[in-house]
């Protein structure tokens, strides 16, 4: 692992001005690319953290506060250990500021991130790569499927609502992926069923995507956000490995 530098930075949007976290080797030489989508409880120290060690593998990884328009992080009174269970209150915060970013205005913005990393001396030229947790992964498909021309690889663990039966889901956009593909699933994870996992399964194989879906045995929502219940040390390094194997092929 290499040392690594993190700083705050401002992104313009079309809607505003997102706050998010860059992290790169600290010797300033540009790097491939990759854009972190954050999980639902937002950017975080946690989430710094993952960068950082993406950065020390060699890349320069941005996170962005996809919340933004309500508000720079942290936008949630979150505690050190974070425990739906306990603090179901949490989620009541969470709900509205998530129904808020539709499709529409995270693809906008997707754009404005995607744009930015082509300026930032950082950032190496060529295409980037996406990884995404949560409602992260969500946005890393549809982001694979909206600029297909930027994205070389995606990733996306323990992610739900992938491939429902909504106009907007975010399987639909398969047929326009150029990127290879890898998603971890949790096993215990009602927010993407079985009948889910195979819808997107189907259209990805159907659209000709290169991909692998796994599905990680024990695992529940959430398994690789150490700062929360959901952990799962195992399945956090099954997805390490797995993301760095696919950064590792596609840069």
């Amino acid at each position: 692992m290499t040392s690594v530098q993190g700083t705050a930075v401002d992104i313009p949007t079309e809607d505003g001005v997102a706050d998010a976290y860059l992290s790169h080797p600290a010797d300033g030489e540009p790097r491939p690319a990759v854009l972190l989508y954050m999980d639902a409880f937002g950017l975080r120290p946690r989430l710094e953290q993952m960068a950082d060690r993406l950065a020390g593998a060699g890349y320069t990884v941005l996170v962005p506060n996809v919340f933004y328009r309500a508000g720079r992080a942290p936008l949630f009174d979150l505690p050190e250990f974070i425990d739906p269970a306990a603090r179901p209150e949490i989620f009541q915060s969470i709900m509205p500021v998530m129904q808020q970013l539709t499709p529409e205005a995270a693809m906008r913005d997707a754009g404005a991130y995607l744009r930015w990393l082509a300026d930032c001396p950082a950032a190496a030229d060529g295409p980037v790569a996406l990884t995404g947790y949560c409602m992260g992964a969500r946005l890393t498909l549809l982001t694979a499927g909206t600029y297909p021309d930027r994205v070389a690889a995606a990733a996306g663990f323990h992610g739900g609502r992938l491939a429902t039966e909504a106009p907007d889901s975010p399987h639909l956009v398969a047929e326009h992926i150029t990127a290879e593909l890898y998603f971890g699933h949790a096993d215990q994870d009602p927010s993407l069923p079985t009948e889910q996992i195979e819808r997107l399964e189907n259209a990805l194989t159907k659209a000709g995507v290169r991909h692998r879906c796994e599905v990680y045995p024990g695992a529940g929502h959430g398994y690789t956000q150490s700062d929360t219940s959901a952990y799962d040390r195992e399945g956090d390094e099954r997805h390490w490995a797995a993301l760095l194997d696919l950064l590792k092929r596609t840069f």
